[in-house]
């Protein structure tokens, strides 16, 4: 069985509708996939349908924002329940925060000379959902830089014309939402934060102690020492391990659905708690 647990669709910041994704990744060879759009479960019926047709399963997710002593982090939910109260409530004052930071985004750019940037953004927006990695493409497609990698340098990282700090879910309120939902919740790719080990370490054993009990070893950004890594926290710290491509789209060739190294050995696959 080959898993990809961690997707992205046009229902937040990816390329690919949900029905295309499921497509996608049912001709690269994956048996079971996740949608995780950030913040919001609205392509999970169509992917639902798709998948269906397609003779994929499909595990019904979501990608969390967090703000954690200062830091924006990500934490999947897997196996949620889409239509649970409490997690959509959730959801949905991140949306409200995301929609007046596009907004804020666009006024920072505008002061710094780049015109029109908001009404720009919204062209690559298929969704409810604004990122900033809408407004990457944009900026790229004007040749204010060259790849959306380069725009977060030189516009939406912090000290930057166009940053607009987070603000995110609680990680306690977080993991509560996705267990309230009967998911798993699991951090993702935690080697692309810059942190320390040992404020690595800490966030690893907040989120355990509120309930999260998954953590992703293999990830699209992890290196072979990254996974390696990852495994040992997932065995010092007990957590199930998952993998996932982070697919954007097919204009990262570098990332592809499905095409992830196996979890390393001694690793309590995530999935091994699923029935």
């Amino acid at each position: 069985m080959h898993y990809d647990l961690h997707t992205h669709s046009t229902a937040s910041d990816g390329t690919l509708s949900p029905a295309d994704l499921v497509k996608r990744a049912k001709q690269q060879g994956v048996d079971v996939l996740a949608l995780t759009d950030h913040d919001t479960t609205e392509g999970l019926k169509e992917a639902a349908l798709t998948a269906e047709q397609e003779g994929i399963i499909l595990v019904k997710g979501v990608e969390i924002s967090v703000t954690w002593e200062k830091m924006t982090v990500h934490i999947l939910g897997l196996g949620i329940d889409p239509d649970d109260q409490v997690l959509q409530k959730g959801l949905n004052g991140l949306r409200t925060f995301r929609q007046w930071r596009a907004e804020e985004i666009g006024r920072r750019l505008e002061k710094s000379g780049i015109e029109n940037a908001y009404d720009g953004a919204l062209k690559y927006v298929k969704g409810q959902l604004v990122s900033r990695t809408h407004f990457a493409r944009y900026l790229v497609e004007c040749g204010k830089a060259k790849n959306v990698g380069d725009v977060f340098k030189k516009y939406l990282v912090n000290n930057k014309p166009g940053y607009v700090s987070g603000q995110w879910g609680d990680l306690e309120d977080v993991v509560s939402w996705i267990r309230g939902a009967g998911g798993t919740a699991v951090i993702a790719h935690p080697a692309r934060y810059r942190m320390s080990a040992t404020k690595l370490r800490r966030l690893i054993e907040h989120f355990k102690a509120f309930g999260g009990t998954g953590i992703e070893v293999v990830s699209g950004s992890h290196s072979p020492n990254d996974r390696n890594n990852m495994a040992l926290y997932a065995k010092r710290y007990s957590l199930l391990a998952s993998q996932g491509s982070d697919y954007h789209g097919p204009e990262n060739p570098w990332i592809e659905l499905g095409k992830l190294h196996p979890l390393p050995s001694g690793c309590e696959p995530v999935w091994s708690a699923w029935s």
